[in-house]
């Protein structure tokens, strides 16, 4: 039976950190280091994903404008075009989906509403659960 993203949300929880879009970056930054995460989702006044803001979106901003840019809203330069995925989503669905898009963390949709956030540590630490539950279900058949 294929894992599915519901599978990971229940283990992992459901917590999302979200900020609205017109806080600055420096309090962002501020955030991110806090709570030791690499991404928080932009929501507006409606709760809807606005963006999502990652460490790497920091450094391109840092590197492409300068110190002067940490006074910005977030709104200014996180990524608008969010891909997102629902809790029915298969891992490996969502394997194929960080890869190709080169992305780290997915916000999980579910109804249009924020429903959690996945990130590639949760995608492997799935993974390896499932690996090693193949394992012992081999083991116990070679053993009859």
């Amino acid at each position: 039976m294929a894992i599915v993203v519901k599978n990971m949300l229940d283990a992992k929880g459901r917590d999302v950190v979200t900020v609205s879009p017109d806080k600055s970056l420096l309090q962002v930054a501020g955030i991110l280091h806090e709570r030791k995460i690499g991404a928080l989702v932009v929501t507006g006044v409606d709760g809807r994903i606005a963006g999502i803001f990652t460490e790497r979106d920091m450094v391109r901003a840092l590197a492409e404008k300068g110190a002067a840019i940490l006074d910005q809203p977030v709104s200014s330069v996180m990524t608008v075009n969010v891909q997102t995925c629902r809790e029915e989503t298969t891992v490996n669905a969502l394997m194929e989906m960080m890869s190709s898009g080169r992305f780290r963390h997915v916000p999980v949709e579910d109804g249009g509403r924020l429903a959690g956030i996945i990130s590639i540590g949760d995608v492997v630490k799935s993974r390896i659960r499932e690996v090693e539950m193949e394992a012992e279900e081999i083991k116990a058949y070679i053993a009859g």
